[in-house]
Formats: C-alpha cells, structure tokens, sequence
C-alpha cells in the first residue's frame, strides 16, 4: 500500500493576489499561444513531414516544449 501527499515541492505563500497576473501566466500555460499548444503543433506536424531528418527534429521540439509545462 502507498500513502500519497498533496504537497508542494516548494512552499508558496500569496500574500496580495494578482488576478491580471494570474491571467497572463494561465494563458502562457494553456492558451491559445501557450507551451501545451506550442507543443501540440509540433507534435501533429510531424505526422505530415515528408523527410525523416526534419520529422525526428519536430518530436525533439515538441517533446522539449511539454517539458516547459
């Protein structure tokens, strides 16, 4: 049996919050323009390159983009 705890690597504590903030960086992450998206594009492309040298690159970049989540 495993116990599983909800905790954060680091502590964070938010003293004032900052919604226009918080709204840029949730569009950075999730966004149309975000790394998941961004990442996603890289990904789908390489599915439709013709040339093996520049299909293994698009997974490379696509792979180091979910990396950046």
């Amino acid at each position: 049996m495993w116990q599983y705890e909800k905790k954060l690597q680091y502590p964070v504590n938010i003293k004032t919050p900052n919604a226009k903030l918080a709204k840029v960086i949730i569009s950075q992450l999730g966004g149309p323009d975000g790394e998941l998206a961004a990442s996603l594009r890289y990904l789908n492309q390489r599915y439709v390159m013709p040339y093996a040298e520049v299909k293994g690159l698009l997974t490379d970049i696509g792979t180091e983009e979910s990396v950046h989540q």
